[in-house]
């Protein structure tokens, strides 16, 4: 999507087709105008669109009409119009693992976003380093999946833990979760660039869209 010098925007419908992931709205820098004006223009056009950092205050503020049209998580500040994927069309094959429960916000991201873009989103929680114990008793469960994203604040030990146990690639959501030296996700996500678990991949702090993506993008390109 981008914005001409009128402040109008076009939304790029072709992305799908050009990369295998379809347009979304990022909403933390927009105002509720132009929230609302997008959301009109893509249930105009009958389009699917994927809203996120949709925070529950803007949802209010949008006209009845508006917030009818769309399906919205407050937890992971998500939202759709357009309805879910047609039935029968739903893969699995990606799963998402968080280290504890104040993670869920950034991996209920991830999860909507693959719900929205035609996967199912099992999320494993609560399964952190700090009680080992958890995660091994899952294990089994995470190495049914072909693609992992792990969500962890904290010092990210999670990333290369689960890396070192599994064969499928690892995406390290590092989560702006903890205090001190981990405010703000900084350390947890240098643990992750700095692991030497092979098949670990990172995305930005908070980023659940983007590793979502990358995962519909790895999944694009395995054959079953």
């Amino acid at each position: 999507m981008s914005e001409s010098p009128t402040g109008d925007f076009e939304m790029d419908w072709e992305r799908e087709r050009r990369t295998g992931v379809p347009e979304a709205v990022l909403c933390a820098s927009k105002s509720g105008t132009q929230i609302q004006a997008i959301l009109i223009a893509a249930a105009s056009a009958g389009r699917r669109l994927l809203f996120t950092r949709l925070e529950p205050a803007a949802v209010e503020a949008l006209a009845p009409e508006c917030r009818a049209l769309l399906d919205y998580d407050p937890i992971s500040r998500t939202a759709w119009c357009g309805g879910p994927p047609p039935a029968g069309t739903v893969r699995d094959g990606v799963g998402i693992v968080a280290a504890g429960t104040s993670d869920l916000p950034v991996a209920s991201e991830a999860a909507r976003t693959l719900e929205f873009l035609g996967f199912s989103a099992p999320v494993i929680a609560d399964v952190g380093v700090a009680g080992l114990w958890r995660l091994m008793r899952r294990l089994e469960e995470i190495r049914g999946f072909r693609v992992v994203i792990a969500v962890a604040g904290m010092e990210g030990a999670l990333f290369s833990v689960l890396a070192g146990l599994v064969d499928a690639p690892v995406i390290a959501v590092p989560a702006s979760v903890g205090y001190g030296v981990s405010a703000g996700g900084t350390a947890a996500l240098h643990s992750a660039l700095a692991s030497c678990a092979p098949g670990l991949l990172t995305v930005n702090i908070d980023n659940g869209f983007g590793a979502a993506a990358a995962a519909v993008k790895m999944m694009g390109k395995i054959k079953d």
